[in-house]
């Protein structure tokens, strides 16, 4: 008797040991995220951020061809260091934010190069230019959500950042580092009947 229950209960056990599936993360801590940039004033490197932007996403490690990422920028959120840097950098030869008040990037694909390591493109339009970006990026899981860090090379000249007297990379250089880390989750849980969020099975 006890041969013949064997595999019956094996056949019930075993779909409850299988590997859970990975989760999609649709939602971005903005509080806890940031989009920096480090540029150089006579080889000087000075540090700055964005402190409003907005980011759309669904990422599913398990299957990252079917990622999608959008960010958008609020340039007059800009902190270059001090008051007077902020209003010459929204100014017309710097972002000229009047005109053109926020940059975006939408994503077009993702490719996983193994472990960690990711690799998403897409365009940016930034001052009334647009150019592809290819990003190197990480995904770090923590809990129930994680982290995706990543940063690029800015040539700030090709896309007009900085002209007129500042047109000179001797005395600001034309390549700035932009650096972002963006703290994600899972959606938040539907509510069942009753106004009880619904348990995850």
């Amino acid at each position: 008797m006890i041969a013949r229950l064997t595999l019956p209960v094996l056949a019930l056990l075993l779909p409850s040991a299988a590997p859970a599936q990975a989760a999609e993360y649709t939602r971005v801590l903005t509080e806890q995220s940031r989009v920096a940039f480090v540029s150089r004033q006579m080889g000087v490197p000075v540090e700055g951020q964005f402190r409003r932007f907005s980011v759309q996403l669904a990422f599913d490690p398990a299957r990252p061809e079917t990622a999608r990422a959008s960010l958008e920028i609020d340039l007059a959120s800009i902190d270059a260091g001090s008051k007077e840097a902020n209003e010459e950098v929204v100014g017309r030869n710097w972002f000229n934010v009047r005109q053109f008040p926020t940059a975006r990037f939408q994503s077009t694909g993702l490719r996983h190069l193994g472990g960690n390591r990711y690799e998403l493109r897409g365009p940016m339009t930034l001052k009334g230019r647009s150019g592809e970006l290819v990003l190197p990026i990480t995904f770090t899981p923590a809990g129930a959500g994680g982290a995706i860090e990543g940063g690029f090379v800015l040539r700030r000249l090709a896309w007009g950042i900085g002209e007129g007297p500042w047109g000179d990379p001797d005395t600001v250089a034309d390549e700035v580092q932009v650096k972002f880390r963006f703290v994600v989750a899972e959606a938040a849980a539907t509510p069942a009947a009753g106004g009880k969020p619904a348990r995850k099975p």
